[in-house]
């Protein structure tokens, strides 16, 4: 159902942006997020953003420095992720809530319905 793509490795302070494409037309009516799980810690929430992308939300460490889109055409959502830090490395999910054109988003990685596979995001200091 859903695709990550775009992880790798920087230094500290570089930029890097992920991709997850969504298939099926559905999945331009589902909200979308990005969370993120390190190394023996809890997955965390990161960014999600409504089916119209007219609502996004952030964790309170990404706050001004990752933004969350997508396009809809092309079924697929974004995370540019500037200003990296160590503390950002972790495994990247992209999920979908799957109820229909809902506005307010979770934040609950339990409350997501479909997972991709995770990327991996490396960075150094």
């Amino acid at each position: 159902q859903l695709q990550a793509s775009g992880g790798g490795s920087v230094q500290a302070g570089g930029s890097l942006r992920l991709s997850c494409e969504v298939a099926g037309k559905s999945g331009r009516t589902y909200a979308l997020g990005w969370f993120r799980q390190a190394p023996g810690k809890e997955r965390d929430f990161v960014a999600a953003i409504n089916y119209n992308g007219k609502g996004d939300y952030y964790g309170d460490s990404v706050k001004g420095r990752f933004t969350i889109s997508r396009d809809n055409a092309k079924n697929t959502v974004y995370l540019q992720m500037n200003n990296l830090k160590p503390e950002d490395t972790a495994v990247y999910y992209c999920a979908a809530d799957y109820r229909p054109l809902i506005v307010i988003v979770t934040t609950t990685p339990d409350d997501m319905h479909y997972w991709g596979k995770g990327t991996q995001v490396t960075v150094s200091s």
